[in-house]
């Protein structure tokens, strides 16, 4: 699913891009290629962000 417009992101690229340790909405806009321009994802990012697995909470 699309959830950046601006930068044609869908919310694969953006788990890939945490999976490739992205940490920062920042972050994963750099690792797709694109950057940060209307905002209108950025709460989506995020909560992408706070699903992933990391080491501090168990994965």
């Amino acid at each position: 699913m699309i959830i950046c417009l601006c930068n044609a992101m869908s919310d694969g690229d953006v788990r890939a891009a945490v999976a490739a340790g992205a940490a920062r909405p920042k972050d994963v806009y750099a690792c797709c290629g694109g950057r940060a321009q209307c905002g209108c994802c950025t709460a989506t990012v995020l909560q992408i962000l706070r699903e992933a697995p990391t080491a501090a909470n168990g994965a």
